[in-house]
C-alpha cells in the first residue's frame, strides 16, 4: 500500500505546530513569563527553543522521512542488524496511549465550558459562584463522559477521512480560525481601559523579578518550557516526517512550526493580562486560570458571554488539533504494525481511548480518594508519567540514535536533515548533540524528578 502523504508544505507546517500548540500554550506559558522576567525569559525560552526543541524536532522529524513508517518500523527501517531501538517506538505509543488518557478529558472541559458561556450558565450566577460551575463539572462524571467521548469520537472521525481529506484539510480549517481568534481576542483585550499596564507587566524585561527569585530560576523554567512545548519524545512529531515531502530542509520547517507555536503562546499573553489588569483580577496558572480567573473576567466585561465563547472555541481548537495529531499516530501505527485499514485502526483505536479515559474522569468524582504516585491523583499520575520520564527519556533515545554510529548515525541523519530548500543543519554541531544536548535533556529529566 503506497504511504499517504501530505498535500501541501502549509498543511505539513499547520498540522505539526497543531500538535505542539496545546493547552498549556495558554495556561502556562503566559504565567510563567509574568512570573519569571517578562522580556527576560522569553529570551531564554527562545534560546532554549532553538539549543534544544529544534534540534530534537529535526530528529523525530528525520526517523520519520527517512523511513517513511511510524515509529516503530522506522526503527526498524534505520536501525542496525541486532540492535533494539525499535522497542522505544513501543514506549513511544504507550505514552501516546497514556497521554490521550487524561488530555482527551481536559479537551473536553474546553468543550464543556464553550457550551456553558455559549448558552450563558455564567450570566446567570455571581463572580463568586465561578468555582461551583468548575466544581460541579467535576462530580459529574457523566458530564465530563459526554464531552470527552465527542471530543475522542469526533477526533476519529476525523482520522478515518484520511491524512489529505481528514487530518490535513481539517486542522488546516481550524488553525486558521485559531490564529484568526487568537489575534481578535488579543487586539480586544489589548483595548480594554488599563490593558496597557498588563501588556507591559507581561512583556517587558523586569529586571527586579529576576534578581528577586533568581536567574538559575528563570533560567530553568525557561529550559523547562522550551523543551515540554513541542510534544517530543512520543513520537508525535516522527508521524508526520513519516508524510513529508524532500522539497524543503528539516531544520527551516523546524523553525517554522517553532515560530507558530511561539507565537500562539505569546499572544495568549496578551489576552490573559492586559484583561485581568484591566478589571484588577490577579492572573495564576493551570485549571484556576482558565476555568477560574478567565471566566470572572468576562463576566465583567462587555459582551463577556460572546467573548468567553469565542475564548473556549479558541481553547477546544487548541487541545483538539493535538488530540486529533496524536491520534494519527495511533492509527498509522497499528496500520504499520498489524497489517490494519485505516478503518479497523480507527475502530479499535477509538474503543480503546473511550475506555482508557474513564479513570481520569473517576478520578475527580468516584475515585477522588485515589492516591497513586506521590499522593498525586489519577490525571496528575498519568500527567507524571508522560511529561517527566517518557518525554525526556524518549527524547535522549531520539537523540543518541540519530548521533550514534549504534543507531541512525550523524551523516545519514545530517543528510536526511538537509535534503531540500532551506536553512541547513551545520556539521559542526556534532559534539554540542553528543556531549551538551545530552546534559540539557538529564538536567530535565532529573528537575522533573526532584
Amino acid at each position: 500500500m503506497k504511504r499517504e502523504s501530505f498535500k501541501s508544505r502549509i498543511g505539513f507546517i499547520l498540522v505539526s505546530a497543531g500538535c505542539a500548540i496545546g493547552i498549556g500554550n495558554v495556561w502556562k506559558f503566559p504565567y510563567l513569563v509574568g512570573q519569571n522576567g517578562g522580556g527576560i525569559f522569553v529570551l531564554f525560552y527562545l534560546c532554549f527553543l532553538l539549543l534544544i526543541g529544534l534540534p530534537i524536532l529535526t530528529m523525530e522529524l528525520a526517523v520519520g522521512r527517512a523511513s517513511k513508517k511510524s515509529v516503530v518500523k522506522a526503527y526498524e527501517v534505520l536501525e542496525p542488524k541486532g540492535t533494539k531501538w525499535h522497542l522505544h517506538g513501543w514506549v513511544c505509543i504507550l505514552g501516546c496511549y497514556l497521554l490521550m488518557m487524561y488530555y482527551t478529558t481536559v479537551s473536553g472541559w474546553m468543550l464543556s465550558y464553550f457550551f456553558k458561556f455559549a448558552f450563558g450558565t455564567f450570566s446567570k450566577i455571581d463572580s463568586s459562584q465561578v468555582e461551583n460551575v468548575f466544581g460541579t463539572m467535576l462530580s459529574r462524571p457523566e458530564e465530563m463522559t459526554l464531552c470527552m467521548a465527542i471530543t475522542v469520537i469526533g477526533g476519529f472521525l476525523v482520522c478515518s477521512l484520511g491524512l489529505q481529506k481528514g487530518l490535513e484539510k481539517i486542522t488546516t480549517i481550524m488553525m486558521a480560525c485559531l490564529l484568526l481568534l487568537i489575534i481578535v481576542l488579543a487586539v480586544h483585550s489589548l483595548m480594554l481601559p488599563g490593558a496597557l499596564e498588563g501588556a507591559k507587566f507581561y512583556i517587558f524585561p523586569n529586571p527586579e523579578k529576576v534578581k528577586e527569585i533568581g536567574l538559575f530560576h528563570v533560567i530553568s523554567q525557561a529550559m523547562n518550557q522550551a523543551f515540554f512545548t513541542l510534544s517530543l519524545g512520543v513520537a508525535a512529531m516522527e508521524i508526520f516526517g513519516s508524510y513529508m515531502s524532500e522539497d524543503y530542509s528539516l531544520t527551516g520547517e523546524g523553525i517554522r512550526i517553532c515560530a507558530l507555536d511561539t507565537f500562539v503562546a505569546i499572544l495568549s499573553g496578551l489576552i490573559i493580562f492586559p484583561a485581568c489588569f484591566s478589571f484588577h483580577v490577579e492572573p495564576n496558572a493551570g485549571p484556576p486560570l482558565i476555568f477560574f480567573t478567565l471566566p470572572r473576567v468576562f463576566m465583567h466585561m462587555a459582551g463577556g458571554r460572546i467573548w468567553g465563547t469565542l475564548f473556549f472555541v479558541f481553547m477546544t481548537f487548541a487541545s483538539f488539533s493535538t488530540v486529533i495529531a496524536v491520534f494519527e499516530n495511533l492509527i498509522s501505527t497499528s496500520i504499520d504494525n498489524f497489517h490494519w485499514d485505516r478503518k479497523k485502526a480507527v475502530i479499535v483505536n477509538c474503543i480503546l481511548i473511550l475506555l482508557l479515559s474513564i479513570p481520569c474522569i473517576l478520578g475527580y468524582n468516584l475515585w477522588k480518594d485515589l492516591k497513586l504516585i506521590g499522593g498525586r491523583d489519577v490525571l496528575d499520575s498519568e500527567d507524571f508519567i508522560v511529561s517527566n520520564l517518557i518525554l525526556p527519556i524518549g527524547s535522549l533515545v531520539y537523540l543518541l540514535f540519530c548521533v550514534s554510529k549504534w543507531g541512525m548515525g550523524f551523516p545519514r541523519y545530517l543528510e536526511e536533515c538537509n535534503k531540500g530548500e532551506g536553512v541547513k543543519m551545520p556539521a559542526f554541531l556534532l559534539n554540542y548533540f553528543r556531549f551538551v544536548l545530552p546534559i540539557f535533556i538529564l538536567l530535565l529529566l532529573f528537575q522533573g524528578l526532584l
